[in-house]
């Protein structure tokens, strides 16, 4: 599409008045003497209300011209649409405000007619000006009303191309009341590296001899590494850190050395190592092969191994299930001990081994589709996925990265240069820090910002409202929030693009009827094009104390991602029990055309999901179910032996799900039966591929694997029972 310069915005023009004070005073004087001197108040001048606010627009021509670019107060960057009619854009002025003027500057590709329409709650629009003839350039349009969203909708287009505007500002005035700041700074526990850094070691070590087992402690870190080369590290990651670059690509930040997880803190057993995370670095592992051995709540995304990846602790003690997304490893991954693992949208150059669900979807170098012998389910692509956003370093900048949706996905999103997606500066975050309120925190979010969550804990004494489209919720380090008074830590709107991406929310002592909840009950909007994602969110009951919730994660959106989730009753820590950390249900998934790529429930006291949409999906799912009931009658469902731990509702008419495992450790009565792992209508558009159950040392059997089928475990052996293709 060509791209042409703008037409120069001009502001309107108007006479200019000299007065000497002599003129001045007497034309005063004789205004007070003939009783005629105006009393109205003064009005607020007319402000720029639309840049740095957040737009969304019904298409866009390509990566470098998103709607973003229309509001950033740049004339060389434009938003462009697809080559169609109709289009939209529109700005979400963070408040109700008084609009006055929207100013239009078009690039060539201009719209013949359109019109501008003001909402107050994005949804109901009323036009307050429209035309069939306008001919581009710049426009300034005198409206007025009141509105907090400005949309132009575009009808028909003056060229072949799309609708391309450089910049959409609106004009007008609010009430003036406080507004809260945006960005700022990330606080203590952020902590900065650069490669002049003195002692760079010395200090990782500090951290990680704080972290290494305060598995349910309160402190969290942050560790970024502006670009750059880095020699001689080994950064040990303990729990609640998370470490990551600060390039827009992995390898503008190197280590000639490692970033490591291991298990000497528990004698070699990895199957607690929870609650960290690496991302967006490369590194040239010092003997070649970098060791990440962790279980759940530990992503590794965006990195570069230029050399092998060891998943298993030293000396193969047991681990129990991880997660890759959107990396590329030169060398071989060995799993070894890995009892199960999931791989998405990357790169291997091998994969050795696996023990019993190994699965990949849209990984270049996966090993062939075997399950069950070699354990391997393996996907060509992954149907859609949207790459976690992140923070980086623009020059002296911080901003957020938000990657851009991709469909059928294979491969790292960065590998092939610039990746696609939208720059945000950090001005248009609120950076929340501990002690903020939950009120402070729906402000900011009603103010039309972001939020960037530094590393704490934060209790909340109501729900925080994710109402706008596109908005990012961050989490640092691992920040913990959690709900006072047995609130729900967590609501989003049925809004387009809504993404929540690297916390935990921890359920509170008195009961909460959910934790998180996408969608309010009953939603219908589609989202296809646009949908929310849930990406390194963490739900724990129990474990750091008593909690307890009903229901801990509730999806009612339509097309929403589940991309790589922990949800958790305790089975250790402080606060458990039977009825102590009591939480019945883990997933419940009402909306339609939901994908969860990397679902981890486990314990609950019922069903850990229960799936009642349509069209849903599930790439690769891990289960244990609940260690701690007291009998058999604890968990006796009707007539059924136990609750499924995946259960799709008999409703529905079409599911698939693929590489999915169910664990039973029934240590307090090692005589309970669970009749299945999984249950579904059997229906032609109703399928899995991959299916398991295990019984950990004869604590507890399945007598099937879904429904009726798949023959029992038995004895102490653990050896999976498996289904290849139901039905």
């Amino acid at each position: 599409m060509p791209a042409t310069l703008a037409r120069p915005l001009r502001p309107p023009a108007g006479p200019a008045q000299h007065r000497t004070l002599t003129a001045l005073v007497i034309t005063a004087l004789v205004a007070t003497l003939l009783g005629i001197l105006p009393a109205s108040p003064a009005q607020a001048a007319p402000v720029l209300l639309s840049q740095g606010r957040t737009v969304t627009a019904s298409s866009q021509e390509n990566g470098g011209t998103p709607a973003s670019a229309a509001v950033d107060g740049d004339n060389g960057t434009r938003w462009a649409s697809a080559f169609s009619d109709p289009q939209w854009i529109q700005v979400d002025l963070g408040t109700s405000a008084t609009v006055n003027q929207v100013v239009l500057a078009w690039e060539t590709a201009y719209a013949k007619a359109y019109r501008v329409e003001f909402s107050t709650n994005g949804t109901s629009w009323t036009t307050v000006h429209s035309t069939t003839t306008a001919t581009g350039g710049t426009e300034t349009l005198n409206v007025s009303g009141t509105a907090r969203y400005v949309r132009v909708y575009g009808t028909a287009r003056a060229t072949q191309y799309g609708y391309s505007l450089w910049e959409f500002k609106v004009y007008g005035t609010t009430d003036g009341g406080p507004q809260i700041p945006g960005g700022g700074d990330l606080g203590p526990n952020v902590v900065v590296f650069d490669p002049s850094t003195p002692n760079i070691q010395g200090r990782l070590d500090q951290i990680f001899r704080q972290q290494e087992s305060a598995q349910f402690g309160s402190s969290r870190y942050q560790l970024l590494f502006k670009p750059g080369t880095y020699n001689s590290i080994n950064a040990q990651i303990g729990f609640y850190t998370s470490i990551s670059g600060l390039g827009l690509n992995p390898d503008d930040t190197t280590f000639n050395g490692d970033v490591t997880v291991d298990a000497g803190w528990f004698n070699g057993n990895a199957t607690q190592n929870f609650w960290r995370s690496a991302e967006n670095l490369a590194l040239n592992p010092v003997n070649g092969t970098n060791r990440w051995a962790v279980s759940q709540a530990a992503p590794f995304r965006r990195m570069h191994v230029k050399g092998g990846l060891n998943l298993a602790p030293t000396g193969y003690g047991w681990a129990s299930g991880g997660y890759i997304a959107d990396s590329k490893i030169d060398g071989t991954v060995g799993p070894y001990s890995q009892q199960q693992w999931y791989t998405r949208d990357s790169s291997v150059g091998g994969w050795t081994n696996g023990v019993w669900n190994m699965t990949f979807s849209g990984v270049q170098g996966a090993p062939a589709q075997s399950f069950p012998n070699p354990p391997y389910t393996t996907l060509e692509t992954t149907p859609v996925s949207r790459e976690k956003p992140f923070l980086y370093l623009d020059g002296n900048e911080y901003k957020v990265f938000a990657p851009a949706k991709r469909v059928g996905a294979r491969g790292t999103s960065w590998g092939n240069g610039t990746p696609q997606g939208e720059s945000i500066p950090l001005s248009r975050f609120y950076v929340v820090k501990p002690g903020a309120t939950a009120a402070t925190i729906n402000a900011a979010l009603d103010q039309g910002l972001h939020l960037l969550f530094t590393p704490g804990v934060y209790h909340v004494d109501s729900t925080i409202n994710v109402n706008r489209a596109n908005t990012i919720v961050l989490g640092l380090g691992l920040a913990t929030i959690i709900p006072d008074n047995g609130v729900t830590a967590m609501k989003v709107a049925d809004v387009d693009g809504v993404k929540l991406a690297g916390f935990l929310i921890d359920a509170g002592p008195v009961n909460s009827p959910t934790l998180l909840e996408v969608g309010p009950a009953g939603s219908s909007a589609d989202h296809a094009a646009n949908p929310t994602t849930v990406q390194d969110v963490f739900i724990r009951v129990g474990g750091a104390g008593p909690g307890k919730a009903t229901t801990s994660m509730v999806v009612n959106s339509d097309d929403a991602i589940i991309d790589h989730t922990w949800v958790w009753r305790a089975d250790h820590g402080d606060g458990v029990g039977w009825e102590t950390n009591r939480a019945d249900y883990g997933v419940r998934v009402n909306g339609d055309d939901v994908l969860a790529t990397g679902l981890f429930v486990e314990h609950f006291n019922k069903y850990d999901v229960e799936w009642y949409g349509e069209r849903g999906r599930t790439i690769f799912f891990q289960n244990e179910k609940a260690y701690d009931a007291p009998n058999q009658a604890a968990i006796q469902n009707g007539g059924t032996k136990g609750y499924a731990a995946y259960k799709v509702a008999d409703s529905v008419n079409t599911h698939e799900g693929w590489g999915m495992g169910s664990y039973c450790y029934y240590n307090v009565d090692p005589t309970i039966r669970q009749d299945h792992g999984f249950q579904a209508p059997v229906k032609p558009g109703v399928r899995f591929h991959g299916l398991l159950v295990v019984s950990l040392s004869g604590n507890g059997q399945y007598e099937h694997v879904i429904n009726n089928t798949g023959s029992p475990t038995s004895g102490t052996s653990t050896v999976p029972s498996v289904v290849a293709n139901f039905p």
